[in-house]
């Protein structure tokens, strides 16, 4: 084929084409991206917001797609950028590059099998099991109904099967009413619907396409099973990178409760010798009474007598599945109904089977710091019943990255935070990436495991493109240096005094981001009768309902937690002010973070700078980044932990955080405030 135009003259006709203008960090960071490509060499790129990183990474994929006629794999964290990429992005791209490029560019979206609707599940008269609250809650049941006949209307209309366009949606334990997972699915060859098949049909698309768009589950899912699930492809590209560890760690998350062993038994009811069955709720009786003797926390070693009743439910497991295993290897045609039950039955005993397995076996290694697991018992409060669960989650992930992401592909990281305390070194050792720095920081170890050498053959480089905005000019940092350092016992009435000042001078126009829902509540509920502009806070609606409100009304605040510290994009004058109350530091009891961190300080590390600091600084920066949306936005953020200017690891958390000017005066920044509320009177 002929040669196709440079990079840089495609995005130019690209930016044209799409009415936007060029912007040199947009320019850099698709140039940087092909030269990746090209090199093979991995590459991570800090491109702030307003920049146009989605066209900078896209133009470079097609082009490359097309020439090569590989495919190109996006991963994003949140369905807003995939919608944003489907929806948006690519279409309007592939139109204005049909012409340079030779051909229209072809893109697909692939997501998890469970994330499309069933035919033959909702076809079938196969019920999941209650889940244990709602045995005792006739309005929970009674609303299940009503979202399962909605699903099955919505089957009949639905080209896509995709869970994502069901507007409003549904439950978790509806969806799984007309779902399966990929262990649960006949097989295309088996099933009756498999022509016809959403996630086949999904599949197949995502063959043909030059891109393909899909979450870091599928991928880290892609990653761990070793089982192909994404087309062939030599280039990924992770937008959203600052979460890909967290995402990843997610999907390798196993749990066992004494509620899914039992459901997983009752699976099996009929298709099995009822003794069987009958061992393996006996099983799930003995762990529920012996986790109900043990304190909700980490475990250093299996407690006295769990041993036992673990060997019990993977040995009887293990009968179940053999006794389940279809004779001769085949179904008899025509008993669809029977081999689908038996194939969900199958799914939910192995995965009962292999994470009591996985936990009987984590302890054999002696050194914590060599383990492979984090194991914890978790105690949660729902509806009244406190369910016990085992919980076990990877000590790190960086080895899994390195061989399986970083191994197979070229690969791009990008967002708009991925510097930490200055340097990609934080989050890049936590991929299983050697560190750039020539003096290794303690983050090397940050993952319980030795950072690869430099000398080792993976090689990347870094890049920060910078951002549109002029922070220093249009926004500043205000750090509440005379408040005391937060307690433990709630919001002091001096922080509430504070806030109220600040929003009084903003005249609403708030956002704020708190470390707890307890505390964004306590907020609220004592500024609602302080203020005279309304006040908004999580829980009160749903999240998007809720920010569309906010968004609509300048004189309106919002008071939320953790989501909100990286899902609220509000440009304009609805949004002048952004008060963080306290620097987010993890909880003292997270188990993953504690391992995390003692795996750090059993090699010599800093525990607390590598794990601790390096979780605050990253949320730091993605909620002091809400501020600023568009390069009109004016405005101050306010955080109200005095640590962040008085404690010696207060300089690496702000050297993480977009330039502001700096000013622990309140006087300059309520007048600030002022000012903005009257100038978008």
């Amino acid at each position: 084929m002929p040669e196709l135009p440079a990079v840089p003259e495609l995005l130019a006709t690209a930016v044209q084409a799409l009415g936007g203008k060029e912007r040199v960090g947009q320019v850099t960071m698709a140039t940087a991206v092909d030269h990746a490509i090209d090199t093979k060499e991995h590459l991570a790129v800090q491109a702030g917001t307003g920049t146009g990183k989605s066209l900078a990474y896209l133009v470079p994929s097609l082009r490359h797609a097309v020439r090569t006629g590989r495919t190109v794999v996006v991963s994003t964290a949140t369905i807003a950028l995939q919608r944003q990429l489907v929806d948006r992005d690519l279409p309007r791209l592939s139109e204005a590059l049909s012409k340079p490029l030779g051909r229209a560019a072809k893109f697909a979206i692939l997501k998890g099998r469970n994330n499309y609707l069933c035919l033959n599940k909702i076809n079938s008269v196969i019920p999941d099991e209650p889940a244990e609250a709602e045995l005792f809650d006739a309005f929970a049941v009674s609303r299940l109904g009503r979202e399962v006949q909605r699903l099955n209307e919505w089957a009949s209309d639905t080209e896509t099967g995709d869970r994502d366009e069901l507007v409003p949606g549904v439950t978790d334990r509806a969806w799984r009413q007309v779902s399966v997972s990929s262990r649960e699915c006949l097989g295309k060859s088996r099933c009756p619907f498999g022509q016809d098949c959403f996630a086949e049909r999904a599949r197949a698309e995502s063959a043909q396409a030059d891109v393909v768009v899909t979450n870091h589950a599928l991928l880290a899912i892609d990653a761990i099973s070793g089982i192909q699930v994404l087309p062939e492809h030599d280039v990924v590209v992770i937008d959203e990178a600052h979460e890909l560890v967290d995402r990843v760690t997610g999907v390798a998350t196993a749990e066992l409760a004494s509620s899914a062993i039992s459901a997983a038994a009752r699976r099996c009811t009929k298709l099995i010798d009822e003794k069987e069955v009958d061992r393996l709720e006996s099983a799930a009786e003995a762990w529920h009474n012996v986790l109900d003797e043990l304190p909700a926390a980490r475990w250093e070693r299996l407690p006295d007598g769990v041993a036992p009743v673990l060997a019990l439910i993977r040995d009887a497991a293990w009968n179940v599945r053999t006794a389940l295993a279809p004779q001769g290897g085949t179904t008899q045609q025509g008993d669809v109904e029977t081999a689908a039950a038996r194939t969900q039955a199958l799914a939910a005993i192995d995965e009962v089977h292999d994470t009591a397995v996985r936990a009987l076996t984590a302890f054999d290694e002696p050194d914590p710091a060599n383990r492979r697991d984090v194991i914890w018992l978790s105690a949660e409060e729902m509806r009244g019943v406190t369910r016990r669960s085992l919980r076990m989650a990877p000590l790190s992930v960086g080895g899994l990255l390195r061989s399986r992401l970083f191994g197979t592909a070229t690969v791009v990281l990008t967002s708009a935070t991925l510097q930490i305390g200055g340097s990609f070194d934080g989050l890049a050792i936590t991929w299983g990436l050697p560190a750039q720095s020539s003096n290794r920081a303690d983050t090397g170890m940050a993952n319980g495991a030795q950072a690869p050498a430099d000398a080792d053959k993976v090689r990347w480089s870094s890049l920060d493109v910078g951002s549109p905005f002029d922070h220093a000019k249009s926004g500043i940092l205000y750090v509440a240096k005379h408040l005391p350092a937060p307690g433990r016992d709630g919001l002091a009435p001096a922080y509430l005094d504070e806030i109220e000042r600040l929003i009084k001078a903003a005249g609403g126009r708030t956002l704020g981001l708190f470390s707890s829902m307890r505390a964004a509540k306590a907020a609220t509920e004592a500024l609602r009768e302080r203020l005279d502009t309304p006040v908004l806070c999580q829980g009160d609606d749903s999240t998007g309902a809720l920010v569309r409100k906010f968004a609509d009304d300048p004189e309106t605040s919002l008071f939320g937690t953790l989501s909100l510290w990286q899902g609220v994009d509000v440009p304009g004058p609805s949004l002048s002010l952004v008060i963080l109350d306290r620097i987010p530091f993890p909880r003292p009891d997270d188990p993953l973070l504690t391992a995390r961190q003692r795996a750090v300080e059993s090699r010599g590390g800093n525990g607390f700078m590598a794990i601790a600091a390096n979780h605050a600084a990253l949320l730091l920066a993605q909620g002091t980044g809400r501020l600023l949306r568009s390069v009109d936005d004016r405005g101050v953020v306010a955080i109200l932990d005095s640590r962040l200017a008085t404690a010696r690891y207060g300089g690496y958390l702000r050297a993480s955080l977009p330039p502001y000017w700096e000013t622990a005066n309140p006087e300059v920044v309520v007048k600030a405030l002022q000012r903005l509320n009257e100038n978008a009177v």
